[in-house]
C-alpha cells in the first residue's frame, strides 16, 4: 500500500526522483498515466494489470466506457527508474498535469499520484472534511 506525501522537483529534462519508499514497492518499471483531477496516476505492474483488465471488461458499445478507457490508455507509458532513482515523465503527461518544477507525490493505497505543487495546494483543502466523511459513511466507510 502506498502512503505518504513527498515534495520533489522535475528537472529541465523532465526527470523526477521517485521517493525510495515508493521505488521499493514499484520496482524498476511501472506505469504512469493521466489521472483524475489533473494529476498523474502511477501503478505498479500488478495493479496496472488489474486496472487494465477492468477497462477491458467495459462494454465497447458504451460511449462513456470507450472515452474512459481511451483517457487512461492513450497517455499511459512505461516508466523505468534510472540509477539515480529518477524517471523520465513523457512531455504529454507533464503538460497534462502542468508539471514544470515543484511537484508533490502522494501515496493513495493502490497507486501514487503526482501533482504540480500549485495545483495540489489549490485543490487540497480540508475545510469540507466533515461533509465528505458523512458522505463516505453513506458509502459504507464509517469511522
Amino acid at each position: 500500500m502506498f502512503m505518504g506525501e513527498y515534495n520533489h522537483t522535475v528537472d529541465t529534462k523532465g526527470r523526477l526522483i521517485i521517493p525510495s519508499k515508493f521505488r521499493e514497492a514499484l520496482g524498476d518499471t511501472f506505469v504512469i498515466t493521466k489521472g483524475l483531477d489533473g494529476c498523474l496516476f502511477v501503478y505498479d505492474n500488478e495493479e496496472w494489470a488489474v486496472f487494465e483488465e477492468k477497462l477491458r471488461s467495459l462494454p465497447l458499445t458504451n460511449k462513456d466506457a470507450r472515452k474512459f478507457t481511451r483517457f487512461f490508455l492513450a497517455g499511459a507509458a512505461e516508466a523505468e527508474v534510472d540509477k539515480q532513482g529518477r524517471i523520465l515523465i513523457p512531455n504529454v503527461l507533464r503538460e497534462f498535469a502542468d508539471l514544470s518544477k515543484d511537484v508533490v507525490l502522494i501515496g493513495v493505497a493502490s497507486r501514487i499520484e503526482i501533482w504540480s505543487k500549485e495545483r495540489f495546494e489549490e485543490m487540497e483543502t480540508y475545510d469540507d472534511m466533515d461533509d465528505i466523511a458523512e458522505h463516505m459513511a453513506q458509502l459504507g466507510l464509517g469511522i
